[in-house]
C-alpha cells in the first residue's frame, strides 16, 4: 500500500472489502487500481470491457472480477452473499448522451433500474456500511446558468441520458430518506448513503465511443483528421484521479460512520479549466504534433448542452477536497499517457497516480 495515500485518506481502505460496479470502464478501472494501491480487497461487477483496447484489460490486477450485468438481479445479490462487502462504489452505466438517443429503453433500464439493483442488493446485504452511487453533472436540470450548479439544485435532463441520472440521484434520495435515513444511523441501520456528480474527465485509457479525446487518440492512431463537432461548447474538464480522490474522500467519512456526509457532492475543476471543445482541441495538440482535426458540422445532430459547470464549494469546504493539477497538467498528463502508450506500449497509469500523489502532499 501507498503510505502517502494511506495519510490522505486515514488507512480506512486497508483490507476492507470493496465492491465495485463498472470496474472494467474508464473511471471504474482507474478507481480499481487506486483502491488496490491504498489496500483494499477488491470485487469488480461489470460487463466486459467495451472497447479493443480497454485500460481494465491493459492494467491486469490481480482483483476479483465478475463479468455480469446489474439488471441481472440473481447474478448480482450472489456476488453480494459471496463477497460481503463493507463499501459499494456504483459506477456501472451506460455512460454517453448519444448512445441514449440510439437506445432509451437500454439506458433507463441500466442507469435507473439497475441503480435500483444495486440499491437493492446492498439494503439485503448486512456488512454494506458505506455506498456511494456516482452519476453525473448532467444529473441537474440544466438551465443554461452562467453559475455552477449546487447540490440542492433541482434535477432533471433534457436528453435520455441526462434525465437517467437525474432519475438515478431521486432513487439515491429515496432509499436514503427511507432506508438509510443519517437521523436513525447506528439505531435502524449501519449504511450510510453518498450520491458524487463530476463533469467532464479525461485521461489516459480512454477509448469510449463519441468523447472527444478518445476520438482524437483514435484518429492519431488511424493517422487521419478527427472531425470535431460543437466546437463551441463549453465544458469543464479534469483528470479522472481529481473526482475519483473526492468519491474516496467521502468514502472515507462514510466509513468512519458521520452521517452528516451521507448526502449528494459535486466534485469539479476550476473555473480555468472550463474551456470549449476548440480550445482543448488546440491544447493537446501541443502535446503532440500528430494531432490533426477539423471542425465538422453534422446534420441533424442530437441536442447537447453548450454549458454546464458545477459549483463545488461544499466539497472544498466540508471535504478540503481541492484540485491538483490544472488544465495544462491535465492536458499534460492525458496527452503524455496515450503517446507513450502509441509510441513505445508503456502504460503510465502509475506514474500519474504517483505524480497525483505528490500533488496530494504540497
Amino acid at each position: 500500500m501507498d503510505r502517502g495515500l494511506e495519510v490522505m485518506f486515514g488507512g480506512v481502505y486497508q483490507g476492507k472489502r470493496v465492491l465495485l460496479t463498472g470496474h472494467t470502464g474508464f473511471k471504474g478501472s482507474w478507481l480499481t487500481f487506486w483502491l488496490q494501491k491504498l489496500g483494499a480487497d477488491v470485487c469488480g461487477y461489470a460487463l466486459p470491457a467495451a472497447t479493443e483496447p480497454s485500460h481494465w484489460m491493459l492494467l491486469n490486477l490481480d482483483v476479483r472480477s465478475e463479468l455480469a450485468d446489474i439488471r441481472d438481479v440473481q447474478s448480482l445479490e450472489k456476488v453480494f452473499r459471496e463477497f460481503r462487502p463493507e463499501m459499494v462504489f456504483h459506477l456501472a452505466a451506460q455512460p454517453l448522451v448519444r448512445a441514449s438517443y440510439r437506445d432509451p429503453v437500454e439506458t433507463y433500464s441500466t442507469n435507473v433500474m439497475g441503480t435500483l439493483n444495486v440499491l437493492e442488493a446492498c439494503r439485503k446485504t448486512e456488512s454494506v456500511r458505506a455506498v456511494i452511487n456516482v452519476t453525473s453533472d448532467k444529473c441537474y436540470e440544466n438551465r443554461e446558468w452562467k453559475r455552477g450548479y449546487r447540490e440542492d439544485d433541482a434535477m432533471g435532463g433534457f436528453d435520455p441520458y441526462s434525465s437517467s441520472k437525474g432519475c438515478s440521484e431521486l432513487l439515491t434520495a429515496s432509499y436514503r430518506n427511507s432506508f438509510f435515513n443519517n437521523e436513525k444511523f447506528e439505531t435502524t441501520h449501519q449504511t450510510l448513503l453518498a450520491s458524487c456528480r463530476a463533469g467532464n474527465v479525461i485521461g489516459g485509457g480512454d477509448w469510449a465511443e463519441d468523447r472527444l479525446i478518445p476520438d482524437i487518440m483514435r484518429a492519431v492512431a488511424a493517422v487521419r483528421p478527427v472531425d470535431i463537432r460543437n466546437p463551441n461548447a463549453t465544458r469543464p474538464w479534469q483528470h479522472v484521479l481529481e473526482p475519483l480522490g473526492g468519491y474516496l474522500l467521502v468514502g472515507q467519512r462514510l466509513l468512519e460512520g458521520k452521517p452528516e456526509f451521507a448526502t449528494g457532492w459535486n466534485f469539479g475543476p476550476a473555473e480555468e479549466a472550463e474551456l470549449s471543445v476548440r480550445d482543448v482541441v488546440e491544447n493537446i495538440k501541443r502535446h503532440w504534433d500528430r494531432i490533426d482535426y477539423r471542425l465538422a458540422q453534422v446534420a441533424d445532430a442530437p441536442y447537447e448542452a453548450h454549458l454546464l459547470k458545477l459549483d463545488c464549494a461544499k466539497a472544498r469546504e466540508r471535504l478540503n477536497w481541492h484540485p491538483v493539477w490544472n488544465s495544462a497538467a491535465t492536458f499534460e498528463k492525458t496527452v503524455g499517457w496515450y503517446r507513450a502508450f502509441y509510441e513505445t506500449g508503456e502504460i503510465l497509469t502509475q506514474k500519474d497516480l504517483c505524480a497525483y500523489e505528490l500533488g496530494l502532499k504540497k
